[in-house]
């Protein structure tokens, strides 16, 4: 599996547990982010793995430490991805390096 096949299975398994979740009155809020995680899993899986967003992701430690695992966003990144409301999937992509590098300083 490529690291970008491994991001997008990632942030598909994040979209099936929102859409899993029951809460009264969450006004469409899960049903959204699945859909942004989503959108965002597509476009991960269509990024060649020398893609500059990949390689920040890989950079930040994403990958393990040789930069070979399957995609683990840590604490802080899997707390963006799951809290994600929408915005163009590169915009999650680039948020999640400096949500892991802030929580780790």
């Amino acid at each position: 599996m490529t690291r970008s096949e491994s991001l997008a299975a990632y942030l598909r398994a994040q979209a099936w547990r929102r859409l899993d979740r029951v809460e009264s009155n969450d006004d469409g809020r899960n049903a959204r982010c699945a859909l942004a995680l989503l959108d965002t899993a597509a476009y991960a899986a269509s990024l060649p793995d020398d893609d500059p967003l990949i390689l920040m992701l890989d950079k930040a430690g994403c990958f393990g430490p040789l930069g070979c695992e399957e995609f683990d966003p840590g604490e802080a990144g899997t707390r963006l991805i799951r809290h994600w409301q929408g915005g163009e999937p590169h915009e999650l992509l680039l948020a999640l390096p400096n949500a892991i590098t802030a929580s780790a300083g």
